[in-house]
């Protein structure tokens, strides 16, 4: 049977190594940090994770240039730690949810914060405001053999060199274990599978022509600019 059409080349991210990560879905946790929720008008109080997606075509390279999106006057930028999966799984218990990790990396959840408050206020999905093109930058993904896990560590992102936000991944409501047992008892998890795991406190908008560093302590830089 012949394709119709060339399929899609796969994504995929560095390794520190120089090897690749081929990358399958990209799940992310919406606000796992009580000041971020506070932040965004909502209950910090500790309840079940909710999860949404973006497509692995969203991923955009480190040190790239992201296009400023259509649809929108308000791009905004969300820093957070990303946990890349090696290995997979249905209904994994708590106490063996760090096993299927691969590695770590810094990631950027970038969203059309006006396009998202506009579909929350009429009840509609807010997909378009998350899973658009370039909207899922990461860095080179750190093995966690040379991390371990990671369960503290600072968290900042600067725009043109002046800290917008920072805090510690300690400050988690949902820690990346609890994040992968809760997932993978609603869908079953593959290698090759990313999961941004949410944001502190201190998003806001960047403009045409704005650099963004994004840090985890112990993980490569991620810095990409506005076009």
């Amino acid at each position: 049977m012949n394709l119709v059409f060339a399929a899609a080349p796969v994504v995929t991210i560095p390794v520190v190594s120089g090897d690749a990560f081929p990358v399958r879905r990209i799940y992310c946790v919406g606000q796992n940090y009580a000041a971020h929720a506070r932040e965004m008008g909502s209950d910090s109080a500790r309840e079940a994770p909710f999860f949404f997606t973006k497509p692995a075509q969203a991923i955009l390279p480190n040190h790239a240039v992201m296009p400023y999106p259509p649809g929108t006057n308000d791009l905004q930028h969300e820093v957070e730690l990303v946990v890349a999966l090696g290995v997979g799984g249905r209904n994994i218990p708590l106490d063996q949810a760090n096993a299927p990790i691969f590695g770590y990396a810094v990631g950027l959840d970038m969203t059309r914060r006006d396009v998202q408050q506009a579909a929350k206020a009429q009840g509609r999905p807010w997909d378009m405001s998350k899973g658009f093109d370039y909207s899922a930058p990461c860095a080179a993904i750190t093995p966690v053999s040379q991390t371990g896990a990671l369960d503290n560590g600072r968290i900042a992102l600067k725009v043109n060199g002046a800290t917008r936000q920072c805090g510690d991944i300690e400050d988690m409501i949902w820690k990346v274990p609890e994040i992968i047992h809760t997932l993978s008892q609603q869908v079953e998890l593959f290698p090759g599978d990313l999961i941004f795991t949410g944001t502190p406190a201190g998003v806001g908008p960047v403009l045409k022509g704005d650099v963004v560093e994004a840090t985890i302590v112990g993980l490569t830089v991620l810095t990409i600019s506005i076009g």
